[in-house]
């Protein structure tokens, strides 16, 4: 692969309404970082409630006319923006590189995965027909239509700026809704050309609009009386106030929160296939993601087979820009983002966690002012730490060891989260008991991140050399490089 063209733009980042860019009211700028040199590299404009105001009454215009769109010409308008999104894939990945810092490779899996998902939605025209039943009661018929909601709105974080809009928007205009997208203001470029490309699809003004912002965007959107919906991505405790704040103004509301998830590894696991998962899952995309395995539960001897490893791995992590392509791991998003992660590494000393790998400190060669933080590793981690108890949405692995298979999956389930988990073992009674009994939403056998999407947008920041894990060991039934899933 040759290597990638950097992303460069120093104009403003504006917001994007009725199918034109929009400077608006709104008199407030922020500055956009290049995490990997810690430069501004431009500014983005926060939007005033007026200029909410503008973009959701432009949503509302263009709903009438976009849901009396027979839904086969809607997936038209999706099959065209498909093919463009493929067309400039790289040009995207390289927009969240420069922005949010994560590896290349890793954006291009991000995009990909957002490639998937317009794919799905191409198909909706299927997925939206109705169902009928003749005679439900005498001279009674009964039907049902699916019809769309209006305009509906998504929140949406800054690790995945491309992945995470297009699992809300493509779906949403496929049904016949019209779209606000609130994208984060850290890593704001890709939603701008995201609309661009949406507009050369053939999508009608206003179907789809962008407004830049903070807080005061986001209590806009969910106090207004037009936006049906609310789908957002992002910490736990906003997303507790997106869903109570929406609910209360009589909103649709998906609010996912954070996560803090467990890789229990018992003692007959492959040890070089435990070591290169957590590897990967844990310091990919430099932890910043909510399927991050961010801590390991060693049962039994098998700790002392697989501390000396992780450690050797993590000294040893390719730490740089992210358009080199032999980077392993990128910079943090943002200065106050990588202190925040290096606060909970001395708390985790002062909690008296053995710290076996500090990554502070950390800098790659030339890039000094960069937001750099190397992969950090503790070890004897109790349930009580801090570090254990809350998401540091940082390259922070935490070894918890337990003495056998009943104190692993106990830890698991008393935890608040439960998110993710993974189980790496070669004894197939106990991949099925622990898939039954453990109380969590999304379970992995010997495969790290156990969700489709978390692992097709980051598997590409697997060290080199690591082999892809396989369920297929344990079960035949699950193809050899896909997750075992469980949804709760």
């Amino acid at each position: 692969m040759t290597a990638p063209l950097p992303y460069n733009a120093s104009a403003d980042i504006v917001h994007y309404i009725a199918g034109a860019p929009y400077v608006g009211q709104g008199e407030r700028r922020q500055a956009v970082y290049n995490p990997a040199t810690g430069a501004v590299a431009r500014h983005v404009r926060l939007a005033a409630e007026a200029d909410v105001h503008a973009a959701v009454a432009a949503a509302a215009a263009a709903f009438p006319a976009w849901a009396e769109t027979p839904p086969i010409r809607r997936a038209r308008v999706l099959n065209n923006f498909l093919a463009l999104l493929n067309q400039h894939k790289d040009t995207l990945a390289a927009m969240i590189t420069a922005e949010h810092g994560k590896v290349f490779t890793d954006a291009q899996g991000e995009v990909m995965r957002g490639i998937d998902i317009v794919e799905f939605a191409c198909g909706a025209p299927q997925l939206l027909k109705s169902d009928f039943t003749d005679q439900v009661s005498t001279g009674i018929d009964n039907w049902t239509l699916r019809q769309p909601l209006g305009v509906v709105a998504g929140i949406t974080p800054f690790n995945f700026p491309v992945m995470v809009p297009m699992w809300m928007f493509p779906v949403a205009l496929a049904c016949g809704n019209t779209f606000v997208l609130k994208p984060s203001e850290r890593d704001p470029s890709a939603s701008l050309f995201v609309a661009d490309l949406l507009k050369q699809a053939g999508l009608p003004d206003g179907v789809f609009n962008v407004v830049q912002g903070d807080k005061l965007a986001v209590d806009a959107l969910l106090s207004h009386p037009d936006v049906k919906a609310i789908s957002f991505v992002g910490s736990t405790p906003i997303a507790q106030y997106i869903y109570e704040t929406g609910a209360h103004h009589g909103k649709r509301v998906q609010a996912l929160g954070g996560a803090k998830n467990h890789m229990v590894v018992m003692p007959d696991a492959d040890v070089e296939q435990a070591v290169d998962a957590l590897i990967g899952a844990a310091y990919g995309s430099a932890g910043e993601r909510c399927m991050a395995i961010s801590v390991a539960v060693l049962v039994g001897d098998v700790a002392d087979k697989v501390m000396p490893k992780l450690a050797e791995r993590a000294k040893t992590l390719k730490i740089k820009n992210g358009m080199e392509l032999d980077a392993e791991m990128g910079p943090i998003v943002t200065r106050e983002a990588r202190d925040r992660i290096e606060g909970y590494i001395a708390l985790g000393v002062e909690e008296g966690a053995s710290l076996v790998v500090d990554g502070r400190g950390v800098r790659a060669s030339g890039l000094e002012n960069g937001f750099w933080t190397g992969g950090t590793l503790f070890d004897n981690v109790t349930p009580q730490m801090r570090i254990y108890q809350e998401e540091i949405f940082g390259p922070v692995l935490a070894c918890v060891r337990v003495k056998d298979f009943a104190e692993a999956l106990d830890l698991v389930n008393a935890h608040q989260y439960g998110n993710g988990v993974a189980c790496f073992t070669s004894d197939g009674n106990v991949a099925r008991e622990f898939s039954r009994r453990v109380q969590v939403g999304m379970v992995g056998i010997n495969v790290p991140i156990p969700c489709g999407c978390a692992r097709r947008a980051c598997c590409s920041t697997w060290p080199k050399s690591a082999s892809r894990p396989s369920s297929a060991a344990i079960c035949p039934r699950p193809p050899p490089d896909r997750p075992w899933p469980r949804w709760s």
